[in-house]
């Protein structure tokens, strides 16, 4: 029986090369996988068509935007997930929806190997091969451009030569990730990190210096899950589209920053994610009115953990799938209104409303009516500042 590959396929020139190159270098069949995680561009049956014109025997394609939405960034919505403290995980979070399906369509096939078009220089190669051998321990994984160096010369060339039904166009001077959370740009000029980025590289955010008014719009959120924007209900893929325009037209998810790899090195990465960044900002802002203090001081340290987890491809691993729990359980109460003033790059609260805030007005206010015992607030400090008091004596003793 002939052996067969299942190749994360997106229709573009290298993967589309790779279905024969695979076929000529280990003597198997190929079968092409493209997912849609709302990374835009051409349609689904465009792309099928053209993985079997360029050689595949079988070509699945599947719309998961709204898989993606709900099972992946929400997950990362909840744990106001910022890898480095700035960057919302927006490849990181594709990669695990694409293995559950190139996983499936090894089952379905009968393909003992799974192949992905990752350098061996970057994270994705990390995340797609951890993220396979999680779900399907017995299944092997190939990578062309790493294992069988399928350089972008190398690649035309066979194209042309094997007259593949695909554009040889000059290549883009920049590398480009994208899908409905966010867009992320690198290389080219900006492998230089005192190059400032140019207004050319972004298609999800307008340029936040340009004149504009002001928009104001007001998330509400059910134990951590967006439900609604000013008031019309909206699924989680329909708040991260929505807001990515409003937010995207205000400017809003543009980050440049120096990354730690997983392999080691430091790269400059520029993402837009107007969404994400708006929905994170108004959860993290709901949690400090609903989240008790100490689960709320735990969970920051759970939530810097869970994104680097994800960031480094182990969103299948035990440890994550535990702290999944945790943050669901975090999330009960976070429920309420965000009134949110998008404008000049900037996502800035300026109203919170929740049936289940744990501010009280009466204890909070300075005003008549404070129910605060401040009498009581003397012992407190004296019984809390025991132990440092005790140990100054002891150390100015020591020292006299």
């Amino acid at each position: 029986m002939t052996e067969r590959v299942v190749l994360a396929y997106s229709g573009g020139l290298d993967t589309s090369v790779a279905i024969g190159w695979i076929a000529e270098e280990t003597g198997a069949e190929v079968i092409a996988v493209a997912v849609d995680v709302g990374q835009g561009g051409e349609d689904l049956d465009v792309i099928r068509k053209r993985a079997l014109a360029c050689g595949a025997v079988e070509a699945e394609v599947a719309d998961a935007k709204d898989e993606f939405a709900d099972e992946y960034c929400l997950p990362a919505i909840k744990a106001n997930a910022l890898y480095m403290d700035r960057y919302p995980l927006v490849s990181a979070l594709s990669r695990p929806t694409i293995v559950k399906h190139l996983v499936a369509a090894a089952k379905k096939h009968g393909a003992t190997t799974v192949a992905h078009g990752c350098t061996g220089k970057g994270n994705d190669q990390v995340r797609f091969e951890a993220g396979i051998v999680a779900l399907a321990p017995d299944l092997k994984c190939i990578a062309p451009v790493r294992d069988y160096a399928m350089t972008r010369d190398k690649a035309i060339a066979f194209c042309e030569a094997k007259q593949l039904p695909i554009a040889t166009t000059k290549k883009s001077p920049y590398s480009i990730d994208q899908n409905v959370f966010g867009r992320a740009v690198e290389t080219g000029f900006l492998e230089d990190i005192w190059n400032a980025p140019i207004e050319d590289i972004y298609e999800y955010t307008s340029n936040p210096a340009a004149p504009r008014e002001a928009d104001e719009v007001v998330i509400t959120f059910k134990e951590g899950v967006p439900v609604a924007l000013d008031g019309k209900p909206v699924t989680v893929l329909q708040a991260i589209q929505q807001l990515n325009e409003r937010a995207g037209a205000q400017g809003i998810g543009r980050i440049d920053m120096v990354e730690d790899r997983l392999v080691g090195i430091k790269s400059r990465e520029v993402y837009e994610a107007p969404g994400a960044i708006a929905l994170i900002t108004a959860h993290q802002e709901l949690e400090n009115v609903t989240v008790e203090r100490e689960l709320a001081r735990f969970k920051r340290q759970v939530d810097q953990r869970w994104g680097e987890l994800v960031y480094d491809g182990q969103w299948f691993s035990p440890l994550k799938r535990a702290l999944d729990g945790f943050v669901n359980e975090a999330n009960q109460h976070v429920s309420g209104d965000i009134r949110m003033t998008l404008h000049g790059g900037r996502a800035v609260v300026t109203g919170r409303r929740s049936q289940e805030s744990l501010y009280d007005f009466d204890l909070a206010t300075y005003d008549t009516g404070d129910t605060f015992d401040q009498s009581a607030a003397k012992g407190f400090i004296d019984i809390y500042s025991l132990s440092s008091k005790i140990a100054a004596r002891r150390d100015l003793a020591g020292g006299a």
